[in-house]
């Protein structure tokens, strides 16, 4: 069987397991909303696997879809497959039907993009552009207003050359943009999500039941229990029930029982009272057969004596201090407000607020319940909204991304990525003349970061914003670059020191790498900054920028504490030249870079997943995975400096360390620790000795203040920083403690076992 055979094999056994999941939640789910979502993601992998098969799909190609050049942005679904559809294609939307019923024209796409041709049309993209008040949603859309823009600034051959490559997409994709009651975002700022989906949000929650059942047992039915018992008590004499009946006792035993009834029908959250064994239940049956003059038997008796009995006991009698004390904090819990009841005031006050945007301040959502809505919503005035209840509201609260991480609004770096292209977008505008060509831009650079990335083979690139016609047509209109570098190149390092300060411990996640990639690109910052390969899918290649990074990293890492635990020779490295186009990889590879990572990961033999992550894993080791990048050129330093920044990414690797004892899949765990303990050791290697020596005593103490298990899988780690810390290296044989702390490993990793000369020696560590 050839390469390209197995790895068809692969894509369709993944493509197969993503059907059986999608199917297995789509019959047999609880929630209906979330059966109807994996039988849409059923009828997109079912696309997919036909379109591998009749041939109209090329997986692992930049150009996926037959019939659709590279520019077209393809429908994906999970781990990169394109399913067949155009993100622009589909039914029309109901803004391209309204427009045609405007326009007078059939709801159809050509005919929508034939009237958009037209002087009237022509004035109506016009109007959009001047106002600003438009939608991107998917890159293609901002083509028509480019046309419109270029006719406008007197450029009728771009404009036509523009029109020549799309036209005969004109019937099937969506060209026209959608309108906006909304005014252009502010670049500056971010929010999760806008005030209408936060306000969707809340509405979705629903009463917990159990607190629901809480209030109504402390409510309802625990003072009615102590009626029933000060009823009792009544014909108590000489500490024996039912030794005498006052008179109208029974009548009021018969309005007991009535009433009981009525709470019964109206409050059915809490079932305790129906338990036969239950004393309310008790006494409440034994009213009921006085009352039909049957009376009691000596079983009964004693039953409603043992419960007046217990209950008085643990309570007191109705009445007395420390009963009337008990009920009294019982009647506060349940005359709180519930997570269900606030989450309806929050609803209340967002209602009247713009649903598409963010908020720059959420402080005032969150006050205490004023009087005026305690008299609309029953909520008690004052009553405070939890943080449970805060924490979704935050969501939209616009602001810088360094504000929202130190809020908590952003819990990680893979968050940050998915809202920084709108802060990117904002440096875009300044390469233009033009404010509404600015705008418009800004708007498709913020669509096309939405574009999912393909899965591609031999190194294909992803598909970039350059490369989309109606961008390529006004590149003639950019400005000189000097202000819009310098607004890059501040973008650039706020934004790589609002990563490093906010998630020290976490390598850089694609989506956000290429963000760093663009800023540095129009910065003019020349910097290899390379993605995390999939090590399922992993051809044993490495471009040339894999290469120049690894050597960048020497510039900052040669003769570093970094250099010396893991081994690395980078003098070596600076001299390997060996770049070149290579058995038909796309880009240009280094084989003499690829052959130092597979020795170093050890030979290990195939391409199987833990085989690939081990030769993947020590290029991230080579290069830093673009730490160095961003210390050198990008020249991030983020504040309160790297000695912070070694001390967090230690807890973090404790806490996972901690997550291994027991846990029946570590490996994953393992290898986050593993990839924290790199970026720890980044970190110390750029402090002075005196702060390495400082920091290892704290790393020491820290370690001990865990789990004995947790400090046991540390202790051969800890050696190996100790022996590196005094002048040796680690080179990557024998006991752990000689060996550096890796994240693959093709025998299971050492850490789920560790071997007994390795226990002592953290049982011994512990101790002291």
């Amino acid at each position: 069987m050839n390469h390209d055979d197995a790895q068809m094999r692969v894509e369709t056994g993944y493509v197969s397991g993503q059907m059986a999941k999608a199917f297995t939640t789509a019959l047999s789910h609880a929630d209906a909303a979330t059966r109807r979502r994996a039988e849409e993601r059923l009828r997109r992998w079912e696309q997919v696997l036909a379109g591998m098969s009749d041939g109209t799909l090329a997986i692992g190609s930049r150009t996926p879809v037959d019939g659709l050049p590279a520019w077209v942005t393809p429908e994906v679904v999970r781990g990169g497959f394109a399913t067949g559809e155009a993100a622009a294609g589909g039914p029309l939307t109901s803004h391209e039907i309204e427009a045609a019923r405007r326009a007078g024209v059939p709801a159809d796409r050509r005919a929508l993009f034939l009237h958009h041709l037209t002087d009237a049309g022509m004035a109506e993209l016009g109007a959009l552009l001047d106002s600003g008040r438009y939608e991107i949603t998917v890159p293609e859309t901002a083509a028509l207003l480019t046309v419109a823009w270029l006719l406008r600034a007197g450029d009728g051959d771009a404009a036509l050359t523009l029109l020549e490559e799309i036209e005969p997409f004109a019937g099937r994709l969506r060209f026209l943009p959608q309108p906006s009651d909304a005014p252009p975002p502010d670049g500056t700022v971010v929010h999760r999500e806008t005030v209408g989906e936060v306000h969707d949000r809340l509405g979705e929650r629903r009463p917990n039941q159990a607190v629901e059942a809480m209030n109504e047992a402390l409510a309802v039915w625990n003072p009615f229990a102590d009626e029933l018992l000060a009823h009792w008590l009544e014909t108590v004499e000489s500490g024996q029930v039912a030794s005498t009946e006052p008179e109208g006792w029974r009548e009021r035993g018969s309005e007991l029982l009535e009433r009981y009834r009525r709470l019964a029908a109206a409050h059915t959250l809490c079932s305790k009272h129906r338990r036969p064994k239950e004393n309310l239940a008790v006494l409440r049956t034994a009213l009921e057969e006085i009352v039909a003059g049957r009376g009691l038997n000596q079983r009964r008796r004693g039953l409603v004596q043992h419960a007046m009995d217990s209950m008085v006991s643990r309570r007191g009698a109705p009445g007395s201090p420390r009963h009337t004390g008990l009920r009294d904090g019982q009647s506060l819990v349940a005359a709180r407000p519930t997570h269900h009841a606030l989450a309806q005031v929050l609803i209340a006050r967002m209602s009247a607020l713009p649903r598409d945007a963010g908020l720059p301040s959420t402080d005032w959502l969150t006050e205490p319940v004023t009087e005026d809505e305690e008299d609309r919503t029953g909520v008690a005035a004052g009553s405070e909204i939890p943080g449970s209840l805060r924490r979704p509201v935050d969501r939209a609260l616009s602001a810088p991304a360094a504000v929202l991480v130190e809020r908590g609004v952003i819990p990680s770096a893979e968050v940050l990525a998915a809202l920084v292209p709108r802060l990117v977008a904002s440096t875009t505008p300044l390469a233009y003349r033009d404010d509404t060509l600015r705008s418009l831009m800004a708007a498709a650079y913020r669509a096309f970061r939405k574009r999912r990335s393909l899965l591609l083979l031999n190194l294909e690139h992803q598909v970039r914003l350059e490369e989309l016609p109606w961008v390529r047509a006004v590149s003639g209109y950019r400005r000189e670059p000097g202000e819009a570098r310098r607004h890059a190149r501040v973008a650039l390092v706020e934004l790589g020191e609002v990563a490093l300060r906010g998630f020290p411990a976490t390598i850089l996640p694609n989506p956000l790498i290429q963000e760093l990639g663009a800023l540095a690109t129009r910065a003019g910052v020349e910097v290899p900054l390379v993605e995390e390969l999939a090590a399922d899918i992993f051809m044993g290649a490495f471009s040339g920028k894999f290469l120049r990074a690894a050597q960048l990293a020497a510039d900052v890492l040669e003769g570093t504490l970094y250099e010396r635990y893991y081994g690395i020779d980078y003098a070596a490295i600076r001299a390997i030249d060996d770049t070149a186009q290579h058995r038909g990889f796309q880009a240009r590879t280094s084989e003499t870079f690829a052959a130092l990572c597979r020795r170093r990961a050890g030979d290990p033999g195939g391409r199987w997943v833990a085989a690939n992550g081990m030769v993947i894993e020590q290029a991230q080791i080579l290069t830093s995975h673009n730490l160095a990048a961003l210390v050198h050129p990008i020249g991030v330093d983020p504040a309160p400096g790297r000695s912070d920044l070694a001390r967090r990414a230690f807890v973090t690797v404790c806490r996972l360390v901690t997550r291994v004892h027991g846990n029946p899949r570590p490996l994953g765990i393992i290898k986050d620790a593993a990839y924290a303990w790199r970026q720890m050791l980044f970190y110390m290697a750029l402090c002075g000795l005196e702060d390495q020596i400082t920091l290892t005593a704290w790393i020491q103490d820290e370690a001990k203040r865990h789990p004995e298990h947790a400090v046991r899988r540390l202790a051969p780690v800890l050696a190996g920083l100790r022996h590196v810390l005094v002048g040796g290296r680690l080179d990557g044989g024998g006991a752990p403690e000689t060996r550096p702390f890796l994240g693959w490993s093709s025998d299971g990793h050492w850490m789920r076992h560790l071997p007994a000369r390795a226990r002592g020696m953290a049982a011994r560590s512990h101790r002291a």
